[in-house]
């Protein structure tokens, strides 16, 4: 998990029908073979037109997706089958939440730039693709590498319409949809997913809630009890008179070690 959290990983543009179509295939019982040439089919008037390179941003666009939904780390199989889960039972509008927590899951780097942006535009309303990169930056080192995928990154917020384009020749963006989640089963589930994502072993309840790299939604309050009974991977610690912190079970943590 320390070597993901330190991983960019996700350096492409991709779109949430991309992720939905994958999580369907899935779904719908193919196996990996058949899901990766399905999604072959699917971009290849799309990404790298005309070209089967190995490492071509097509192939690169595939990988980010069958990591998420087809190949999970190991440790997030059960969060990714619990997702595939509520896939199936939601409504189709809801589903960004899902495909959100999963790709902030899998990609680490994906919920750092979110929390960035989160963070600067509850400051300041709007935020520019220059600050979040020198923010993210400080965290994944001085590389070019570093800000081309936090522009593809933005790119992806952009087509998924939790950010609006103001200029697009000075990087600047403002908040775009929100949707409130009250379904404990889902605030449960988004909970897991972020703190697989989070470099601590545990984190306020309230600061869950509130947190920036879940910008496009708002959590409806949960108590720490009503979490615990809904997702068993995850349990509370009262700590002082008035704060329950959120973390994985250690049997969770134990899996996710072995799998470092």
């Amino acid at each position: 998990m320390n070597r993901r959290l330190n991983q960019i990983g996700f350096s492409q543009r991709v779109r949430l029908e991309w992720l939905e179509r994958t999580a369907n295939l899935v779904l719908a019982g193919n196996d990996d073979a058949a899901i990766y040439h399905d999604l072959q089919e699917l971009l290849k008037d799309k990404l790298s037109i005309g070209g089967n390179a190995k490492r071509s941003n097509r192939e690169k666009v595939i990988t980010i997706l069958m990591k998420i939904w087809v190949r999970p780390p190991h440790e997030l199989l059960p969060l990714q089958r619990e997702g595939l889960n509520l896939l199936a039972q939601l409504p189709r509008e809801e589903h960004i939440a899902i495909h959100w927590g999963m790709a902030m899951a899998a990609y680490p780097f994906w919920g750092n730039v979110a929390a960035q942006v989160g963070r600067l535009l509850r400051l300041q309303g709007s935020v520019t693709a220059g600050q979040v990169q020198r923010r993210v930056r400080e965290h994944y080192g001085e590389r070019d590498t570093v800000s081309r995928a936090v522009q593809r990154v933005l790119r992806s917020f952009v087509d998924w319409e939790v950010l609006k384009e103001l200029s697009a020749a000075k990087g600047i963006y403002t908040a775009g949809l929100t949707r409130t989640i009250d379904q404990v089963e889902v605030i449960a589930w988004l909970a897991e997913a972020f703190l697989h994502a989070h470099p601590h072993g545990s984190v306020a309840l309230r600061s869950l809630l509130d947190a920036t790299s879940l910008f496009p939604f708002h959590l409806s309050y949960v108590p720490a009890a009503h979490l615990v009974a809904v997702c068993d991977r995850i349990d509370v610690l009262r700590h002082g008179l008035d704060q329950d912190l959120v973390m994985l079970r250690p049997e969770r943590l134990l899996v996710t070690q072995k799998g470092e």
